[in-house]
């Protein structure tokens, strides 16, 4: 009786359906609730007795009644407004998740933006591992990640004890008319006498009825630093009445120092080091007239601008007011634009951000308007080099006077390295894929086939190599 009992009240405690069972209230009718309590009162799970109007003023009080017995109807939402709410609910979770995500984004953008400023300053070092072809992944170990002192800097001091031992070459090339002081402004640039005419006791100033390249070589050294260099000079250059194709001899010659760069490039036994005798600048000597380019400069610009870098001057610029210097200079600008001319620095040879800003700066001050003498006189009880006139002295050192100083320091102290890597990665490297593709031959074939392979000697008709030489080395 007692299992049977506890059994029952468990059933219905759980809600399963009974007869007497109230569905609408949710609750037990009042005949079952009253027999529960009279059977639990009889087996002493009660202690005190209750009565049935006991029992049916708590039931009247503990269920509430039903929604019919209030006289309410039940209210079901109907499909419609289930699906808007869905779709509504739906829209909501896609908006927050946009926003979630735009606040993340937004939030990755300042943090790089904060590493990359702080990178920049150098407080930060940012570790970018990459991947490679042969390796997974390469990344970049600055001086603050390192347990301690490795010595990797010691490279430079080596490079710099090498190249004091060995030297290094720089060829330089001065093209314009007869009188423009050529001769003068290399002199001035080294502070010595490397022209030339200096270097010729018994020279005589004439005009040459042809252009003829003549060159002249000196080893420099200052400082423990030696640079063996070659100045080129094209006399009767402009100086005939009819200048048609000047400029031929000045373009062969360019590309025969190329070519024999090329054939010492493809012997079998090469040099440890090949003789450097590449045209690395071209200065260009315009006159000071005021007006405009002449047809010759336009044309031999267009034409060497290809195969060498041009850097135009303003010769004997003093012969010009600061007014008239300025004007020439936009005139000459806008010229050069108009023709596509493309002068030293170009543009697209920019590294990076820092060699734009330099170079832009030279860019504006193109053509510079120049001085040159290697004359010294007494200003403020310093010796200067100037020009000494009637109303005072032209200081070619003082940037307010002339801008010699912007043409040494582009040619000498901050971009001649510069000079020689566009020489060999653009100029050089141009000549070599047009030769290489005009031969229709691979390297090995055309070294067999055209080019000397070892000690001047022709793989295919064994002629001496000299006679190559020979030729390149007569416009020397």
């Amino acid at each position: 009786m007692h299992t049977h009992i506890h059994t029952h009240a468990c059933t219905h405690t759980h809600g399963s359906t009974h007869p007497s069972t109230n569905t609408h209230s949710g609750g037990l009718s009042t005949s079952l609730f009253i027999e529960y309590r009279v059977v639990l009162s009889a087996h002493g799970f009660l202690t005190a007795p209750v009565s049935t109007r006991d029992t049916t003023k708590v039931l009247e009080q503990e269920i509430p009644a039903s929604m019919e017995e209030r006289g309410m109807e039940e209210v079901k939402p109907s499909a419609v407004e289930d699906k808007a709410a869905a779709e509504e609910a739906v829209e909501e979770r896609v908006a927050q998740e946009k926003t979630e995500d735009s606040t993340a984004q937004n939030k990755e953008t300042e943090e790089r933006e904060v590493d990359v400023e702080r990178e920049m300053e150098g407080e930060v070092e940012v570790v970018t591992p990459c991947p490679t072809e042969s390796h997974g992944l390469q990344g970049t170990i600055k001086g603050h990640d390192l347990f301690g002192y490795v010595g990797i800097e010691a490279v430079l001091d080596q490079m710099r004890r090498k190249t004091m031992k060995a030297g290094f070459e720089f060829n330089i090339m001065v093209v314009g008319q007869s009188g423009l002081g050529k001769s003068t402004l290399v002199n001035t640039l080294f502070k010595s006498k490397v022209s030339r005419k200096s270097c010729s006791p018994n020279y005589e100033e004439k005009i040459s009825k042809t252009v003829k390249l003549q060159s002249v070589s000196h080893v420099i050294e200052e400082k423990g630093v030696k640079m063996k260099l070659t100045v080129i000079d094209t006399p009767g250059f402009g100086d005939q009445i009819n200048n048609e194709n000047c400029w031929e001899p000045i373009v062969s010659y360019v590309n025969e120092q190329y070519e024999r760069y090329l054939k010492e490039e493809l012997y079998v036994n090469r040099k440890p080091r090949i003789p450097d005798t590449r045209v690395h600048c071209c200065v260009y000597f315009l006159p000071a007239t005021g007006h405009w380019l002449r047809p010759i400069d336009v044309e031999f610009m267009k034409r060497l601008g290809k195969i060498v870098s041009i850097v135009p001057i303003i010769a004997k610029a003093d012969t010009l007011t600061m007014e008239e210097r300025q004007e020439f200079k936009q005139r000459i600008r806008q010229d050069l634009n108009a023709n596509g001319i493309r002068v030293y620095p170009q543009t697209e040879y920019d590294e990076d951000p820092e060699d734009r800003i330099l170079n832009d700066k030279i860019r504006e001050n193109i053509p510079f308007a120049v001085v040159g003498t290697d004359k010294e006189h007494q200003v403020n009880g310093n010796k200067v080099l100037g020009r000494k006139t009637k109303w005072g002295i032209i200081e070619v050192e003082n940037v307010a006077h002339c801008e010699f100083t912007n043409l040494r320091d582009l040619l000498i102290r901050s971009h001649l390295q510069d000079l020689k890597d566009v020489t060999h990665n653009i100029h050089y490297e141009t000549f070599r894929v047009r030769r290489l593709n005009e031969s229709n031959l691979t390297v090995h074939g055309l070294a067999l086939s055209c080019f000397p392979m070892e000690n001047g000697t022709h793989g295919t008709n064994g002629t001496n190599g000299t006679s190559d030489r020979s030729e390149s080395e007569s416009h020397l």
